[in-house]
């Protein structure tokens, strides 16, 4: 039998908004055989395709050391110039409420080689270790005088159309042209970065977007963010990890199949006739859009908690709305690479078969509140085992056997899928516990789309699936290594629950490596009825406020002109981060950092391979376990407080997260923040310098 395809909803779906699920679940059908489906079936806009990527791509560079040699090799470079403009684009997104797509009109990148049938998300840049990368970005939004008036508090979201851009995760200056952050690109203005990536930089998935305090969240929301791949063709050796890349390739040499998922939460709402987002009378956005209505994203009152599930909207991948993936056969090994580029809701990825007697999908008119009960009723297969190999694109020690990931905002994580039989899957998500998701309460079951296997080898169950990728990967080093050392290490650690401790790009920060600390926490302050505060302390020490409730002493919102943190170039510091309102993603710029332990509210490291996070009530929570000596450079921080007022000395509730981290390499300002971008735009952020030691503990500073 050839392989089983979704159609590409060519009728108008039996399946009418108030008529329930369950019969929802019996009207949607699957075309039987692939033979009788024909390209037309299958709208561009609903068909999988990973993003187009920027430019040509140059050859890879050659060989080049990783970070555990004491020094990299000599640096052999490729340039490659890219153009981007930013500009208003008008399109459409699909809405599976009416089977119909939603006119828009977006902030989006448009320049080489980006995508006019998918405007709503940014083309690949595809780089390898050593090269200089050039981008040229071209601010052609319409004038903002909000971005020149000075009377205009930093923390109040404002300067729409002003921008930069960031290199999220990139290991390369904070600086000057390069990924600095602080920079402001005024509409009508161009500015050409210059990103010169070392040669001993990690392989890996990594992505870029603005970052212009005031205006990022609504810029990405728009769908303003792309991946960023750095692709390295390093072996192992003797003396220095090599690239994850070298292992993942098929008998002819090439990369193994890869499919490349950016995930948005593009929060639109509709205009009225003035040319606003409509408000319903208690203040709220009204999220209704009528025929004729354009969506727009022009106000901040469109995020906060509780909007993405009163909007109504989906999360889109590659800028579509549920997409359908295809697989050539089943057994066949692929490359998932994940990356969150949304602002405010937790995003999981599970994969489970389609319930067999469920029919040819056609036009789903599904509202997203009823996603859940879809999932419940439609997706029943036992859920489909994977490996996480790599975290915000940093090769793991040993691979991760999931059933389901969890990403926060900035996530990124690479998978190896096989899928077990030929047929039709659901790609899920599945519960989350208030403390684990981005909006703070529970949620449930979202469909993010649908993948049609066709006909290979059979694999039943986890052990044959994991048995199977194993024999693949030992065959592939086996093949691709010469040195017999280094095959023997490779295939040793493979066999032994798929280690892969010669491709992490960066030793085990030790004990006795150790020579500062830092704590960081962070808080919203609601006791002003007029404006909540968004804030990050220095220290976990306590005092009360004007209203008597607890609060961090050391916490407050954002000053463009304020040194939050200064640390010492070549120092080694460990940190610990809690929150005492909510849970918060953190995220620092320029280099990652080593989890060494999350505590639990009750004192149980959750993070050691096998923990189980259960003191939330609300749920088991899937995320910390495993994470342990695991490199990232975002992560979540988990609070059970819920209520600023809630807050006691010493606090209760609180994950402690423990991370460690060096500064190499790298001098200047930059910044750490809160990752759900609208906390970051309201002033959850600091400003960071690295600067060279002085000798007594501190950092030296220039005199004129």
């Amino acid at each position: 039998m050839g392989s089983v395809i979704l159609s590409g909803f060519r009728r108008h779906s039996l399946i009418e908004s108030g008529r329930g699920l369950a019969g929802a679940a019996a009207a949607l059908v699957l075309l039987a055989a692939a033979s009788g489906a024909s390209a037309q079936d299958k709208p561009l806009n609903r068909v999988f395709g990973n993003p187009p990527v920027l430019g040509q791509p140059s050859a890879a560079t050659g060989a080049a050391s990783l970070l555990r040699l004491p020094a990299p090799g000599p640096r052999v470079s490729n340039e490659r110039s890219y153009n981007l403009d930013i500009k208003y684009v008008e399109s459409r997104l699909f809405d599976p409420s009416t089977g119909h797509d939603q006119k828009v009109r977006l902030r989006g990148y448009v320049g080489t080689d980006t995508d006019p049938n998918r405007p709503y998300i940014a083309p690949t840049i595809e780089v390898a270790p050593g090269d200089t990368v050039r981008v040229t970005l071209n601010n052609k939004l319409p004038v903002d005088p909000t971005c020149t008036d000075s009377s205009v508090p930093a923390d109040t979201p404002h300067c729409f159309n002003g921008t930069n851009l960031h290199s999220h995760g990139l290991w390369v200056s904070p600086a000057g042209n390069s990924d600095n952050v602080l920079l402001k690109l005024l509409p009508g203005k161009s500015f050409q970065y210059e990103y010169n990536i070392p040669s001993d930089h990690p392989s890996g998935t990594f992505w870029y977007h603005p970052h212009l305090h005031g205006s990022t969240a609504l810029q990405v929301a728009s769908g303003m963010a792309g991946a960023l791949v750095v692709r390295g063709n390093r072996p192992p050796t003797s003396v220095a990890n090599g690239d994850l890349d070298t292992l993942l390739v098929d008998a002819k040499g090439a990369s193994i199949p890869e499919k490349l998922l950016v995930f948005q939460q593009i929060q639109y709402a509709c205009e009225g006739p003035d040319h606003k987002v409509q408000m319903l009378p208690n203040g709220a956005v009204d999220w209704t859009c009528l025929p004729g209505d354009t969506g727009v994203i022009e106000s901040y009152k469109q995020f906060g908690p509780g909007t993405w599930a009163a909007s109504g909207r989906w999360t889109s991948i590659n800028g579509q709305i549920l997409p359908h993936f295809e697989v050539p056969k089943s057994g066949l090994v692929e490359r998932w690479r994940l990356v969150h580029a949304g602002v405010r809701e937790t995003i999981t990825v599970q994969f489970r078969k389609l319930k067999s007697s469920v029919g040819p999908i056609d036009e789903l008119h599904l509202q997203a509140k009823d996603s859940d009960q879809f999932v419940q009723d439609s997706c029943v297969g036992e859920p489909v085992p994977y490996q996480i190999v790599a975290s915000d694109g940093l090769t793991m020690a040993k691979a991760q056997e999931v059933t389901a990931t969890t990403l926060q905002p900035g996530y990124r994580n690479d998978l190896l899928v096989i899928f077990p039989e030929a047929g039709e899957y659901c790609v899920s998500e599945v519960a989350t516990p208030a403390s684990g998701n981005v909006s703070d309460a529970a949620s449930g079951r979202e469909i993010l789309g649908f993948v049609s296997v066709g006909n290979g080898t059979t694999l039943s169950g986890a052990d044959a699936i994991r048995k199977a990728l194993t024999e693949q990967l030992v065959a592939t080093a086996e093949r691709v290594y010469a040195d017999p050392v280094v095959k023997g290490k490779v295939v040793k650690d493979l066999k032994e629950g798929l280690k892969l401790t010669s491709f992490v790009p960066r030793p085990t920060i030790k004990d006795d490596e150790v020579n500062g600390y830092q704590e960081l926490v962070f808080f919203i302050d609601t006791s002003s009825s007029a404006n909540a505060t968004f804030e990050v302390g220095n220290n976990f020490t306590m005092t009360r406020n004007a209203a008597g409730n607890y609060v961090p002493a050391s916490a407050e919102p954002y000053s463009a002109s304020r040194i939050d943190r200064e640390l010492p170039l070549g120092g080694v510091q460990q940190w610990e981060l809690r929150s005492y309102f909510a849970s918060h993603p953190f995220h620092i710029h320029v280099n990652p950092f080593q989890i060494v332990k999350i505590v639990d509210p009750n004192g149980k490291d959750v993070s050691v391979s096998g923990a189980v996070d259960n003191a939330d009530p609300t749920g088991v929570d899937p995320q910390y376990p495993g994470l342990q000596g695991v490199w990232k450079d975002t992560l979540w921080v988990k609070s059970l407080i819920t209520s600023p007022s809630a807050l006691t000395d010493p606090p209760t509730g609180i994950y402690k997260i423990v991370i460690r981290t060096r500064y190499e390499r790298y001098i200047g300002q930059f910044v750490l923040h809160c990752h759900i971008l609208d906390h970051e735009d309201q002033g959850m952020m600091q400003n960071i310098s690295i600067g060279i030691p002085d000798g007594q503990g501190g950092v030296t500073h220039a005199h004129h």
